[in-house]
């Protein structure tokens, strides 16, 4: 499809248009209801290792603008025998949200130092999931733009370090070259298995990756 209507548009924005009026995963977002394409990536994600299960309880960090706080909120909180929801997802990101229904949600500064404290608050320390697609504002440079990612990543895992379950899961993205060193020795430290996985939703062009973290061990910080 080609956009029509490119007349006083920067080449950037028309091309950027035209990415998302060809983009097969914008078009199923949009007749599933999902409020972004990102939705499928957490699907994908979840298809291969099955860690949002009904139930569960999960925190979305970087949840804005509701995606990924929509495929959780299906998949934990289906109605129980009773016709009561079961299961708990909790949506956190520094913009404010619009609500999703089933869900909880702050808005915060995870790399504020109360931020996690405020967030463990309302989740406790019996989290099963902690999910990430965390990234902050691109500036073009690809180094600067990675490590300001990484210490989002880094607050994410501290935070999962503290609040998950035995067995708990972590799911975060990360830019090309990965997550930092010290960063993947934590996570191979403290879970038992670790994996760097693209989903098929996840742009060709895109340079963002996930870490998949299972099973998570309380003992061994």
């Amino acid at each position: 499809m080609r956009v029509k209507t490119a007349r006083g548009r920067k080449p950037s924005s028309t091309r950027w248009l035209q990415r998302q009026l060809n983009d097969p995963y914008v078009v199923e977002a949009k007749k599933a209801g999902y409020r972004s394409r990102a939705a499928w990536k957490l699907i994908q994600l979840d298809d291969r290792f099955r860690f949002l299960l009904p139930g569960r309880q999960v925190v979305d960090l970087g949840a804005a603008p509701g995606g990924w706080t929509q495929v959780a909120v299906e998949r934990v909180r289906p109605t129980g025998a009773n016709g009561a929801l079961i299961g708990r997802v909790i949506a956190a990101d520094l913009l404010e949200i619009e609500p999703v229904e089933g869900a909880e949600h702050l808005t915060l500064d995870m790399t504020d130092p109360e931020a996690a404290d405020r967030l463990r608050g309302l989740a406790g320390r019996s989290v099963d999931v902690v999910v990430s697609d965390m990234a902050a504002p691109t500036i073009g440079h690809r180094s600067t733009d990675h490590l300001r990612t990484i210490v989002l990543c880094e607050a994410a895992a501290e935070f999962a370090f503290d609040v998950l379950s035995p067995g708990g899961v972590f799911v975060t993205k990360v830019f090309q070259g990965g997550a930092d060193g010290d960063l993947l020795n934590n996570l191979k430290r403290r879970f038992t298995q670790l994996k760097h996985v693209k989903p098929a939703a996840s742009r060709d062009t895109s340079p963002e990756t996930y870490l998949v973290a299972t099973g998570f061990k309380v003992d061994s910080g």
